[in-house]
C-alpha cells in the first residue's frame, strides 16, 4: 500500500505589528460600527471572512489582522496603512506602512520579484548600493530605519559597545565606514557616550567605603541597560549633535 506523505505547510508570513487603539479611535472618529467595518471589507474587498466579531477582535489586541486585512481596514477607515501599525523594523513592515505591494517595492529598486520577496520572508536585505538608495527613498526610511532593515543593526551595537567600553577613539573609522555620517559628528558622538558610559561606570571603582555596594550595584545595573539600549542611545546622540 502506497503512503502519500503529508506536504510541508507553508511558512505563514509575520503579522505587522498592530495598532489596535489607534484602529478604534479611527472608526469612532468616523461614526462607524464593527458592522459597518465588515460589512466595508466584505463587499469592497472581497473578504468574506470578516465579521462584526474580527473587528472586535482587532480593536481590543487579542488577534492581529494579516497583511490584505490590514489594508483593507485602512481602506474602509479611510486612513493610511502605516496609521493602524507600530514602529515598523522590518522590511515586509515598512513596505505595509507605505501600503505598497511587493511588485511596486521590488521594481522600483530594481529587482525581481521573487528575489524581493525571499529577502522579505528572511527579514535580510542583499541589494547593492544603488539597489538600497532607491529602497530607502521608495520606502522613505530614515538612516536609523534603512539600518535597521538592511541588517546592520547588530554590527553597529558591537562597535558601540566596544567603543564606550575602551578607547573611543579606534572605532571612528570602522563606524564611519558602517554608516553615511561624517567622522566630526562620529567623533562627538562617540566622545560623548564614551563619557556617558563612564561616569555611570564611576561608582564601580573599588573603594574602602563598604557602605558604597548599593552605589555600585546601580551603576552596574544602569551599565547593562545602557550597553543594551546602546544603538538606541547612539541615534539619541547624534540628535542631540546634529542640531
Amino acid at each position: 500500500m502506497r503512503v502519500q506523505r503529508p506536504q510541508a505547510q507553508q511558512p505563514t508570513p509575520p503579522t505587522p505589528p498592530f495598532n489596535a487603539p489607534a484602529a478604534r479611535s479611527l472608526r469612532a472618529a468616523l461614526g462607524m460600527a464593527p458592522e459597518h467595518v465588515a460589512y466595508g471589507m466584505r463587499s469592497s474587498y472581497g473578504l468574506p471572512h470578516v465579521t462584526p466579531g474580527l473587528v472586535i477582535d482587532w480593536e481590543r489586541g487579542t488577534v492581529a489582522p494579516s497583511a490584505p486585512e490590514l489594508t483593507a481596514l485602512a481602506g474602509v477607515l479611510w486612513c493610511s496603512p502605516g496609521e493602524l501599525i507600530g514602529a515598523p523594523r522590518t522590511l515586509r513592515e515598512h513596505r505595509i506602512a507605505r501600503g505598497l505591494a511587493a511588485d511596486e517595492v521590488a521594481r522600483a529598486v530594481g529587482i525581481e520579484l521573487l528575489a524581493y520577496a525571499r529577502m522579505e520572508d528572511a527579514a535580510e536585505w542583499r541589494g547593492n548600493d544603488r539597489q538600497s538608495a532607491a529602497l530607502a527613498q521608495v520606502l522613505d526610511l530614515s538612516l536609523p530605519d534603512f539600518i535597521t532593515v538592511t541588517g546592520r543593526d547588530g554590527r553597529l551595537g558591537e562597535l558601540l559597545r566596544s567603543a564606550v567600553t575602551t578607547r573611543w577613539q579606534g572605532y571612528v573609522r570602522p563606524v564611519g565606514k558602517l554608516l553615511p555620517l561624517g567622522r566630526r559628528l562620529l567623533e562627538d558622538v562617540l566622545e560623548e557616550m564614551h563619557a556617558d558610559y563612564q561616569g555611570q561606570m564611576a561608582p564601580m571603582v573599588p573603594t574602602l567605603d563598604w557602605g558604597a555596594s548599593s552605589a555600585a550595584a546601580d551603576a552596574d545595573e544602569a551599565g547593562r541597560d545602557y550597553l543594551d539600549r546602546i544603538v538606541e542611545n547612539f541615534w539619541s546622540t547624534v540628535e542631540r549633535n546634529t542640531y
